[in-house]
């Protein structure tokens, strides 16, 4: 099927994951189960730090970012995906393609905002305490928010009006589970190479100032946390940072494996690609509430209150 220059299909056709087609019935469920896990722990978490007063503090009011985020990329691709694989519903319009498009990397991109400013919280709680409350104040926290905010919108909007520029005049079949940037831009005809430099550009400096920036605050930390005196409140902290790193080695090292493999890993398997890709919108979110949250313990003994109320 082809389209005339300078024209949109009505529609695309999102695969699944491509060569597990007579699995995908079965692997739903695994996926519908950490859905359900991740909408249920942020949604708890963000109820959690509302009601408590005593939670009204910087480290969890860029957790409940963090908590919102992760509701709306998960909300933006999971729905649809578990349609595809329980109900075979492979077709998504264009302006729905492009719509979740733009929310899977804007608000992925924010979400890494998010982790540099929680990071950068621990390091200033841990490193500069005595600094911490006259610099983390309200006006700041919510310029930090709002500053992680403008910037995925500000880099992804570019991104999504050179998509919608283009032409389309192939198949419009998407190898991919959902509306990966990549993926679409793979079906248009004429010049596409505008697309992929500022897509590889702005990933690789989004990505690589943020981590760079998160493994420097954490280094800094542990720096802090080797001269303690308490050999208990050492296994503590490298308990706690170890956990938030893990988390955070998740959120990055399968996101840049699906974007990179996307241009560059003809030969790795199409369907570990795809996964890659669809985990890493999943497994993040579902466990960040437990990781960030429920190893706090003000936030866990309010769970525990709640449940036993």
């Amino acid at each position: 099927m082809s389209y005339p220059n300078h024209s949109s299909p009505s529609s695309f056709i999102l695969t699944g994951i491509p060569g597990l087609e007579d699995a995908q019935f079965w692997i739903a469920f695994p996926f519908c189960t950490m859905y359900f896990m991740a909408v249920l722990g942020n949604i708890t978490l963000l109820l959690v730090i509302k009601m408590d007063p005593r939670l009204h503090l910087p480290m969890f009011y860029f957790l409940s970012m963090l908590a919102a985020i992760d509701l709306v990329l998960t909300t933006s691709t999971m729905p649809k995906l578990l349609s595809i694989f329980w109900f075979r519903s492979h077709e998504i319009d264009f302006e729905g393609c492009v719509a979740q498009m733009f929310f899977i990397h804007s608000f992925s991109a924010m979400e890494s905002g998010i982790l540099l400013t929680m990071a950068f919280d621990r390091y200033l709680a841990i490193c500069k305490p005595l600094r911490y409350s006259t610099i983390l104040t309200g006006p700041t926290i919510a310029k930090l928010g709002l500053a992680a905010a403008v910037r995925g919108v500000a880099i992804v909007t570019p991104l999504t009006c050179m998509v919608t520029s283009l032409s389309y005049c192939g198949p419009r079949v998407i190898h991919h589970s959902y509306c990966e940037h990549m993926s679409v831009v793979k079906l248009a005809c004429g010049d596409t190479q505008p697309n992929s430099i500022y897509g590889i550009t702005v990933a690789t400096i989004v990505v690589g100032l943020d981590s760079i920036l998160i493994a420097v605050s954490y280094m800094l930390i542990l720096r802090e946390v080797v001269g303690l005196s308490s050999r208990e409140a050492r296994l503590k902290s490298y308990g706690t940072c170890g956990s938030h790193i893990g988390v955070i080695l998740l959120f990055y090292m399968p996101g840049l494996f699906s974007f990179y493999t996307q241009r560059w890993g003809q030969r790795i398997p199409a369907h570990l690609h795809i996964l890659m890709a669809d985990l890493y919108l999943l497994v993040p979110p579902m466990l960040n509430p437990f990781i960030y949250g429920m190893r706090t313990k003000p936030i866990r003994e309010r769970v525990l209150t709640l449940l036993w109320q």
